[in-house]
């Protein structure tokens, strides 16, 4: 993969990486107006944020989705020099988060957060489809 749709993976990374950043904002009250406007988006009711076990939750999740996001960023590198079997493993990942994610948004009431997952894996899937990474053996161009 090279060229634009390195560019797209790279900004999609840093995008996970940023959505992360909003969510653990949620933590702290005098910062937790972007992620009040998200839970809005998503059909929550954003004064969830005033329960301090929801302020510890949405906090949590924006580290894990941090870490998510800087892990993808380094996985997406050792992909483009170390090939296919990094983008399968990259993709499985990203189906399985996909697939659970999803599955407890419907299952809980959140179906807009399912459509927000569908977005966010299409953005992964596209690049990924297009250039066909995952099926050669061969290292990619830088």
């Amino acid at each position: 993969m090279n060229g634009f749709w390195k560019t797209w993976m790279r900004v999609w990374c840093w995008v996970v990486l940023a959505f992360g950043l909003v969510l653990a904002l949620a933590a702290v009250p005098a910062l937790d107006a972007a992620p009040r406007l998200v839970i809005g988006l998503l059909g929550g009711d954003p004064d969830l944020l005033d329960q301090t076990e929801m302020r510890f939750a949405f906090g949590l999740q924006g580290a894990l989705t941090l870490g998510w996001g800087m892990t993808m960023i380094a996985m997406v590198g050792l992909a483009h020099t170390h090939g296919a079997a990094v983008w399968r493993s990259l993709t499985a990942s990203v189906l399985v988060w996909y697939v659970i994610d999803s599955a407890i948004s419907v299952g809980t009431g959140f179906p807009l957060n399912a459509v927000s997952n569908t977005l966010l894996t299409a953005g992964y899937l596209i690049p990924v489809l297009v250039t066909g990474v995952q099926r050669g053996g061969a290292v990619q161009p830088a």
